[in-house]
C-alpha cells in the first residue's frame, strides 16, 4: 500500500484549461464573418459615369458663420446681427459668385436661428451653404 503526505494534498492545479474558451471564440468569429454581409442594407448599383465634377474652394471663397445658442451670429470673429451678415454676404456673392457660406451652430441652438439666416441667403440668391460639423469620434 503506498502511503499519502499532507504535503501531496496542498498541491494546487496551476493549469488553466482554455479549449472551451477558444472554441467559444472560435464560433463567434465564424458567426460574425457568416453575418456581416448580411447587415450592409445597400443596393446594388452600377452608377453612371459623367457629371460635373466638384468644383475646388479657395479659402477666399469661403465664409463661415458662428450661430449661438442664444441666437447671436459671429461672421470673421466679428459679432454682427442678421442684417448686417445679410448685407456683407449679398456683397461677397457679388465679388466673388464662388461663394460658399458654412453655418457652424452650438449644439443646443434653436433652429430658428438657423434657419433664419438659410432664409435670408435664399432670399438674396446665395445658395450655396453648408453646415459644418465635427468630426466623429466612432
Amino acid at each position: 500500500m503506498r502511503r499519502f503526505s499532507q504535503k501531496n494534498s496542498l498541491v494546487t492545479l496551476n493549469d488553466i484549461n482554455i479549449t472551451p474558451l477558444l472554441d467559444l471564440a472560435f464560433v463567434l468569429l465564424i458567426i460574425f464573418v457568416i453575418t456581416t454581409p448580411l447587415l450592409e442594407q445597400g443596393l446594388d448599383l452600377s452608377l453612371p459615369e459623367g457629371g460635373v465634377k466638384d468644383r475646388e474652394l479657395q479659402k477666399t471663397d469661403i465664409k463661415t458663420i458662428d450661430v449661438s445658442n442664444q441666437g447671436k451670429y459671429v461672421m470673421g470673429s466679428r459679432p454682427m446681427s442678421l442684417s448686417e451678415i445679410e448685407a456683407a454676404l449679398t456683397e461677397a456673392k457679388r465679388r466673388n459668385p464662388k461663394l460658399v457660406v458654412y453655418i457652424r451652430c452650438d449644439k443646443k441652438t434653436a433652429w430658428e436661428h438657423p434657419m433664419a439666416l438659410m432664409d435670408r441667403l435664399e432670399q438674396r440668391g446665395i445658395k450655396d451653404y453648408s453646415f459644418r460639423f465635427s468630426p466623429s469620434s466612432r
